[in-house]
């Protein structure tokens, strides 16, 4: 959540004052995110986080958009964004809560842990979920009482190489790093581009036999997926079937924990991501029926240009993964055509002898567990002690918002 900076800062002569925060807060916000090494989204789809969301507009006056610090000079030393979602558990609407963007200046990282009891102890909240934890976090996530989410594993990756070559020059460029070492600080644009072309003509030799061992293990050991026997579609956007389709789904599922996915709520859910071409919506088909359906989202790392798909959601109308392998196996497919070097998943499915731990061929370590949560109501707290409440997926909390 938090980034380790390399500076030094005073102490502050004053406590500093905790307060709501505000929209118009929204310049010194984006400005510490960024010193900090957080992605700072552009003005209009911060506000979409709130603006556009149908739970927030119902709340409005009685949910804070966040919190911050200030100092004694009145500058926002530290800020905490707070999202509302809907969840729906036996016929019962569940309020969660989750944080974004918990960033403080080195001198206010203690005094920042307020946001966060803020955040999780908010009143008529019943539940707060966060799947963004990083290693910097997750001590004062755990200090305050959260559990780990006990369905999925939410500390590995499983993933399918779908850019052989492209994946192989990326690692070996970054096993060669210390031989360009000396120049990776370039003062101009034309010493980036030298560094980059030594990079490329030291990794692309020793990038050909690794990727097509590695092409050669992923078709001997693992299994294919295959998309026969259904019809599988892409959908360019959310339309009114995805309406009928979340009924359908919430009636045979009242036992389960789910996020409402409304076609209001994914368009706000993903409005930016399918503006700018990064998400993909794929679906198993029953005539004008979606019987099941998987939402992809695209990131790319603008320096390196390396490709990544990771799996978001995936739905279906039988309780089972049945569909989700003709669904991974079309995305797969379109992952090859359009250069994207690597599909990834992460948290559900992982564990031995589920879907994807059967038929992902690799998988890589992160630095913690990511998934936690904490229910402020104990009857709900007592109904999520039981794993087979939980249908736990990227689509919850502010991970791919």
């Amino acid at each position: 959540m938090t980034a380790t900076p390399n500076v030094v800062q005073s102490k502050p002569r004053h406590g500093p004052k905790l307060r709501e925060a505000r929209f118009e807060d929204y310049e010194q916000i984006a400005e510490l995110e960024s010193r900090f090494g957080l992605t700072a989204k552009p003005y209009e789809e911060w506000v979409h986080l709130w603006q556009g969301n149908p739970l927030y507009r119902k709340l409005k006056a009685d949910w804070p958009i966040g919190w911050v610090l200030e100092d004694e000079d009145g500058k926002i030393v530290a800020s905490m964004g707070n999202i509302p979602f809907l969840y729906e558990l036996d016929g019962r609407k569940i309020l969660v809560a989750s944080g974004r963007s918990w960033v403080a200046d080195l001198a206010y990282r203690s005094a920042s842990l307020s946001l966060l009891d803020n955040l999780i102890r908010q009143r008529n909240v019943d539940l707060y979920l966060n799947n963004t934890a990083s290693h910097n976090s997750v001590a004062a996530v755990t200090a305050l009482e959260c559990s780990r989410v006990p369905v999925g594993i939410w500390d590995e990756v499983a993933y399918w190489i779908t850019n052989y070559l492209g994946t192989f020059q990326d690692i070996v460029a970054m096993k060669n790093y210390h031989l360009t070492r000396p120049f990776a600080f370039p003062q101009s644009g034309g010493a980036w581009t030298r560094l980059k072309s030594m990079r490329a003509r030291l990794s692309k030799p020793l990038s050909y036999p690794l990727s097509a061992a590695a092409f050669l293990k992923d078709n001997l050991l693992k299994k294919s997926l295959r998309e026969s026997g259904v019809e599988v579609q892409a959908c360019p956007d959310f339309d009114d079937r995805f309406d009928g389709f979340w009924e359908v789904q919430k009636r045979n599922n009242r036992h389960l924990l789910l996020a409402v996915r409304t076609r209001e709520v994914l368009e706000w859910h993903f409005k930016h991501a399918l503006l700018d071409n990064r998400l993909w919506i794929v679906t198993v088909v029953d005539g004008p029926r979606i019987v099941a359906y998987a939402i992809f989202k695209k990131v790319v790392n603008r320096r390196s240009g390396f490709k990544q798909v990771m799996l978001v959601d995936y739905q279906s109308l039988e309780d089972s993964t049945s569909m989700l392998e003709p669904l991974l196996s079309w995305t797969l497919r379109r992952c090859r055509a359009e250069g994207v070097h690597v599909l990834e998943h992460t948290g559900r499915w992982l564990e031995k002898g589920e879907f994807i731990e059967k038929a992902a061929p690799y998988r890589r370590k992160l630095s913690t567990w990511t998934y936690f949560y904490r229910a402020n109501n104990p009857e709900l707290r007592k109904l999520l002690n039981d794993r087979r409440v939980w249908a736990p997926s990227l689509f919850d909390s502010d991970a791919t918002l």
